[in-house]
């Protein structure tokens, strides 16, 4: 896949096989509607020291991502059918304050919601 932060689509990353997701230079957090990690791509992995096996099925938001579970993140994937926006973050959650960007995608031709991370 040749896609950056900023061009991936949702097609893409729905299409996309385990090892061109791992290929990507940011994470990618796939989440079931119910908010369970279905994707969760070897950078992601690597930087946030947390291994693919230990989060496949995890309620994302309440087991790990808890700094993110607000009104700013969460939220939005329940209030907004269709989202496709990059916040600036803070992750601080069993680190030091990281700046990261966020990118959220949602919308009716994608079976998950996404959540990228570029660091």
């Amino acid at each position: 896949m040749n896609a950056d932060f900023s061009t991936v689509t949702l097609a893409q990353l729905e299409a996309a096989s385990e090892e061109e997701g791992d290929a990507l230079s940011f994470g990618v957090i796939g989440l079931a509607p119910d908010g369970t990690v279905e994707v969760y791509n070897a950078t992601e992995s690597r930087l946030a020291g947390i291994s693919r096996a230990k989060m496949m099925g995890l309620p994302f938001f309440e087991a790990v991502g808890q700094c993110m579970n607000n009104f700013m993140v969460a939220q939005r994937y329940q209030d907004e059918p269709v989202l496709d926006d990059v916040i600036p973050y803070v992750l601080t959650l069993r680190m030091r304050p990281t700046k990261v960007r966020l990118r959220m995608m949602q919308g009716p031709e994608s079976r998950r919601h996404y959540l990228l991370i570029e660091r």
